[in-house]
């Protein structure tokens, strides 16, 4: 699913300017943005108009071409595309693995074949005999409601029922994140999103319901004092393209997850940064980052902290 944001939510000044006729005064603008993004102001020097007005969309990585638009990570060493940190809380790996971007081998014909079972040389009396009738084993009973003539094929369809939905779904042949991405489509939604800066993927995050993240559900445990109902959703990674940082794209993206959650029904969203840890070493961002996007110290711990955000 692609979601536009609307061109008052982010003005962005081209770095490019063009003349245009001489103007009395200088215009002054400003790249303000909704929900506590970071405004920066600009001066647009009097006789210049704006090119043009940077497009942010936001997308739902709910299948390939979706998956495809993730971006990379900036230690090259990482990847979204094969981390399984989260989802895994004993042998999990943030680590870049190539072989988790080809499609999952199914149960086709290039499968092995599966090994012969060894004889047992205690059976080979027993394995010889032919198989012995059963005497209680009878045929299946025949159905008396049946008029004659009627085959029993299984339940008839009925024409007033309501057919039930059809749940997407991602195939058994994808990729093993996306299939981990999209364990949920059918009930809860999408579990990632990349924000498209002119086209071209500058921000990703994921997220879904505490559930589906053992180690974020793992350091939750450590904290009793955290509110145990309702279970919040979570948002495990949040990350920007080195080139896209310091645009407020993170905070737009965050603001977009914090909405999506909400309208599923959460009422409150944690995050679990790592204190101390490189910036392209965490996918979890910095407590002051959460802080600027509307969320507070829930749990003041000197090296794993919790974030949180009421969504009501």
């Amino acid at each position: 699913m692609h979601e536009s944001v609307e061109p008052d939510r982010i003005l962005a000044l081209d770095a490019h300017l063009e003349r245009a006729e001489p103007g009395p005064a200088t215009v002054r603008a400003s790249n303000a943005t909704t929900k506590g993004l970071i405004a920066r102001d600009a001066r647009i020097p009097a006789g210049r108009r704006l090119r043009r007005m940077t497009e942010i969309t936001i997308v739902d990585v709910t299948d390939a071409a979706g998956f495809g638009l993730i971006p990379p990570c900036a230690d090259p060493g990482f990847d979204h595309r094969s981390c399984d940190y989260w989802e895994d809380a004993d042998r999990g790996s943030k680590a870049a693995r190539l072989s988790w971007l080809e499609p999952s081998s199914g149960a086709g014909s290039d499968a092995a074949p599966a090994k012969a079972r060894p004889a047992n040389p205690f059976l080979a009396d027993l394995e010889a005999r032919e198989p012995v009738a059963n005497p209680f084993a009878g045929a299946r009973p025949a159905n008396p409601f049946l008029t004659p003539g009627e085959e029993d094929a299984g339940p008839i369809d009925n024409p007033f029922a309501p057919r039930p939905a059809a749940r997407p779904t991602v195939g058994s042949d994808a990729p093993r994140k996306l299939q981990l991405l999209g364990r949920g489509l059918g009930v809860a939604g999408s579990y990632a999103k990349v924000l498209l800066r002119d086209d071209v993927a500058a921000a990703y995050a994921q997220f879904g319901p505490l559930t589906a993240y053992p180690r974020a559900q793992r350091t939750r445990d450590l904290y009793p004092a955290l509110p145990d109902a309702p279970l919040p959703a979570v948002i495990t990674c949040i990350a920007t393209t080195a080139a896209a940082r310091g645009a407020g794209l993170a905070l737009a993206l965050v603001a977009a997850v914090c909405d999506d959650l909400a309208s599923r029904g959460f009422t409150a969203v944690e995050t679990y940064p790592t204190r101390g840890a490189l910036p392209d070493a965490t996918s979890a961002a910095t407590p002051a980052f959460w802080l600027s996007a509307g969320f507070a110290l829930a749990i003041d711990d000197e090296r794993f902290p919790v974030m949180r955000r009421e969504l009501v």
